[in-house]
């Protein structure tokens, strides 16, 4: 059992980060520029140039996707020559980049050529002064002079690069639009601890850390897929070995006819004609799952109503026609026929013989549906406005925001891996005779 655990904690490892590579160099090469989905279509050149360079997309791919795993805050801080800390920040419950200069935390900013720092106090805020920290001079082959430089860390969580007496001039993205300013830096490198230590950057959606704005999202399609998970799983085994046992009858037509229709039926058909009949015609369940404050999922149990109704409608026939396929196949073993004939209880011969082998073979179909019912609810989530992470995937991936995709993948990575370990370590409950070395 320890070989097997160790494989598989090995094999998951390769596989997430064989995704992660794939995933990121697929949307690195077939999405457009993210600039023109956040400034706009009518942005300019130089709005949208500006923009990529304090996002950091200037950097190579292949140091981004670095960036995003491992982090790079213990790489700046070479260039910055102070460490760096990531402090949270109690009113916006997000990190905050500092550089600790002799136990005092240290940001800059540049203003009218003059390098001002602003020192972190206890209660969070900040006080400026003019910084004592002097600029370094370096030789500029290029150009053949030198030039006074300066790394530190800016207002917006960069690690920035400043040239005394070369401000750029860069366009910062207000709520009133663009603004123009001359003292921009000539390098930006937005500092991230990378996914590995829980940090998946910035979402170029939101400009919120992914984080922050993902975790909400998996606990609500969590709670939904366990819900569904947990109604759809108890009615689908009962029916299956129903018509297993009753192979032939009526009752097992009736139930096998029936789950086929509502697999062959789509999600978004079944999605449409509940809201229809149950949300606007009876209007006894709402037809869309608006969420009016963060914990809404608790606080009104209705919104998750028709969703789930969806959800067990698409997953029942699944299981059902598994668990009869099963039950026939073991109700008609020798070993069954045999019990039978010496005259044990009908009923406990499918409870305490065939039910518990006839079960080995929907576990594995149960175990697969729980990766669909937590990464493959783009479809219904979308449909009723549900904020899960299936809606989140949809809207991360139209917008091109690769941060939040990969961090949203990898979860549904690590929950299909875990899945299947639960799925084989249930294979040796049912039958005690497999063993894993």
């Amino acid at each position: 059992m320890a070989r097997f655990l160790i494989r598989s904690l090995v094999s998951t490892i390769i596989t997430m980060l064989l995704v992660s590579l794939a995933l990121f160099f697929l949307l690195e090469a077939g999405s457009r520029d993210v600039t023109v989905r956040i400034l706009g279509v009518f942005s300019t050149p130089e709005q949208r140039a500006s923009l990529s360079l304090q996002l950091g997309l200037d950097q190579p791919a292949i140091v981004r996707y670095g960036n995003w795993l491992i982090g790079n805050d213990w790489r700046v801080q070479r260039k910055i020559g102070y460490p760096l800390e990531a402090i949270k920040n109690e009113k916006t419950e997000e990190r905050e980049w500092w550089a600790n200069v002799n136990g005092q935390l240290t940001r800059w900013k540049l203003e009218e050529g003059v390098l001002i720092a602003l020192l972190r106090q206890s209660d969070g805020s900040a006080i400026e002064q003019q910084a004592e920290t002097s600029w370094k001079t370096i030789d500029d082959q290029e150009n053949g002079a030198n030039k006074q430089v300066f790394w530190g860390v800016d207002t917006k969580n960069n690690a920035v690069k400043w040239v005394k007496g070369e401000g750029k001039e860069i366009y910062i993205l207000t709520k009133a639009g663009m603004r123009k300013e001359g003292d921009g830096a000539q390098q930006y490198i937005p500092l991230t601890k990378g996914l590995l230590r829980g940090d998946a950057g910035l979402s170029l959606q939101t400009g919120r850390p992914v984080m922050v704005t993902l975790l909400p999202r998996i606990r609500n399609t969590v709670v939904l897929a366990g819900v569904a998970f947990l109604v759809v799983v108890p009615i689908a085994l009962l029916l299956g070995i129903l018509a297993g046992v009753n192979e032939g009858r009526f009752l097992d037509r009736f139930i096998s006819i029936t789950s086929l229709g509502l697999t062959a039926t789509p999600e978004f058909v079944t999605g449409v004609f509940l809201i229809l009949i149950f949300g606007i015609w009876l209007k006894w369940f709402p037809a869309v799952s608006v969420f009016l404050r963060p914990d809404a999922i608790f606080s009104d149990p209705k919104i998750m109503v028709l969703p789930v109704l969806t959800l067990t409608a698409v997953e029942l026939g699944y299981i059902v026609r598994m668990t009869r396929t099963s039950m026939v196949t073991v109700m008609q073993s020798t070993y069954i026929r045999t019990a039978i004939i010496k005259g044990l209880p009908y009923r406990r011969v499918v409870f305490r013989h065939a039910l518990r082998n006839a079960l080995m073979a929907p576990i594995t179909v149960i175990m697969l549906h729980v990766n669909w019912l937590i990464g493959g609810v783009v479809v219904v989530e979308t449909i009723f406005g549900f904020p899960g992470l299936g809606k989140y995937i949809y809207e991360s991936a139209i917008f091109g925001d690769f941060n939040a995709i990969e961090a949203a993948a990898m979860i549904t990575v690590l929950i299909a891996v875990v899945t299947r370990l639960v799925g084989d370590f249930a294979y040796t409950l049912l039958n005690p005779r497999i063993r894993y070395s």
